[in-house]
């Protein structure tokens, strides 16, 4: 399918600000895309501590082997965004699927040489993060694919509600993950049993949206029709018009500039500075409470010397405060309508509240209330600061926004959820007062800087 820009429908008239719909069988697959790697990553994130604990690593290098994807990730992910304006949203979806398949395969067999004895502690922490890297290079192109793939067929009233609608397919699988970890878990495999299964239910994925999904090959920036969120109440369930999928005529003389006019976006931009600035800060909040999350169920409920046992707590505290962050963004947004200024502060509100009832939290109750909470917290944070980064941008510049806010979300966890752990590990109250420290950040940064959601929903 060719993107291209609304067309007016007699000469000299002004195109229709009416929406449509994305077709159910596309919508689907986006949301599978988006689902199945965030499973796999919390099935990951809540086996990794026993792992670490069974191979006698210390918990900090355990945290610290993902630095290497998290730098890779932010590299890339703005390279990736580009390609995809050029080269279709589709092709970028494939490769990230294909680089994630890669990874998890690959780290689940290191692992198992590793717990099996055939590798050494720090050997199998090394060709972990080794392979591992193979998703920041390549998994990075799959989310501004779909972000962007999403923000061309939406209007700016309407684009935190549809952005905060595929997140929640990143927040589905973000439930699905820690639940499924513990029972995927076999005998023959042991802990690593997770790491296969989801790269088998990717390659699954990845046939169907070769299948299923329409080759697109864009000639212009992030631009299409403009739609409705899907499923939203301006939706259009007919089937579109068949004009809307074609190549336009040549020398039609309503197209906009192709992209080859478009300025390459800096991240310095004046537009999306303020954004950029609180999805950095409110990023390294939430790395550090995930990476401290699974550490602190072990040593809390006094699972350090049973590893294994330590998978279903951790899944459970996980999955909860998964719940919580689609309750956030299914829910919460919807509901009350909250432009991206609104969603950010209130978010981190919630979040910073969160985050003190964990760091007294002694039992597994307390643990789970204060992730749902702070994950609730973070659930309203992160579309409001993508959503008011997308539309602080003109509809030619979706792209590369969608991959500055990918690679904003990756720099993250480059070092955030090691330095959490290490403070942690030194000392609880200093590493719970930093993450405090940087929500209060957010909430003063962006009072100050970001623009009202009023002035963001008008028409450019």
């Amino acid at each position: 399918m060719m993107d291209h820009a609304e067309t007016a429908g007699e000469a000299g008239t002004v195109p229709s600000p009416t929406t449509g719909s994305l077709p159910r069988g596309r919508l689907v697959l986006l949301y599978l895309v988006m689902l199945v790697t965030a499973a796999g990553n919390t099935a990951m994130q809540s086996v990794m501590p026993s792992i670490g604990t069974a191979l006698h690593v210390q918990d900090f290098w355990i945290s610290l082997a993902y630095t290497w994807s998290a730098l890779l990730w932010m590299t890339c992910a703005p390279m990736w965004a580009r390609r995809s304006d050029r080269r279709g949203r589709k092709a970028m979806m494939a490769i990230g699927l294909t680089g994630f398949i890669a990874s998890f395969s690959l780290c689940g067999l290191t692992l198992y040489f590793g717990l099996n004895g055939m590798l050494g502690g720090v050997a199998t922490l090394l060709a972990f993060a080794l392979c591992r890297s193979l998703y920041g290079l390549f998994g990075s192109a799959a989310p501004p694919a779909v972000q962007a793939y999403v923000a061309s067929r939406t209007s700016r009233a309407e684009r935190t509600q549809a952005l905060s609608l595929i997140s929640s397919s990143f927040g589905l699988g973000t439930v699905l993950g820690p639940a499924l970890a513990p029972m995927l878990i076999l005998p023959a495999l042991g802990l690593v049993s997770p790491f296969l299964a989801f790269a088998l239910i990717a390659v699954v994925v990845l046939v169907a949206l070769r299948l299923r999904l329409p080759d697109d090959t864009p000639a212009f920036a992030g631009r299409g029709e403009v739609m409705a969120a899907p499923f939203s109440a301006n939706s259009n369930s007919g089937r579109r018009d068949a004009s809307a999928d074609s190549d336009p005529e040549p020398g039609h003389s309503t197209l906009p500039p192709p992209i080859t006019d478009v300025a390459k976006l800096s991240w310095f931009d004046q537009r999306l500075r303020p954004w950029l600035v609180a999805g950095l800060i409110g990023g390294h909040a939430q790395a550090a409470v995930m990476g401290i999350v699974g550490f602190l169920v072990l040593d809390r409920l006094g699972l350090r010397g049973d590893p294994t046992a330590g998978a279903g707590p951790t899944g459970l505290v996980l999955m909860a405060g998964a719940m919580a962050t689609l309750l956030a963004q299914w829910g919460i947004i919807p509901l009350f309508h909250m432009g991206p200024r609104a969603s950010c502060l209130s978010g981190m509100v919630l979040a910073a509240i969160g985050v003190a009832l964990l760091s007294v939290a002694q039992d597994l109750h307390g643990i789970t209330l204060g992730i749902a909470l702070s994950s609730m917290g973070f659930g309203l944070f992160r579309p409001g600061f993508t959503a008011g980064a997308s539309l602080s941008v003109s509809r030619a510049e979706q792209g590369q926004s969608a991959g500055i806010v990918a690679s904003t979300n990756g720099a993250a966890y480059i070092v955030a959820p090691a330095i959490g752990v290490w403070l942690y590990g030194h000392s609880p109250v200093v590493g719970f007062t930093v993450i405090e420290l940087l929500c209060a950040a957010v909430l003063v940064l962006g009072w100050r800087g970001m623009a009202d959601d009023d002035a963001l929903m008008k028409p450019r």
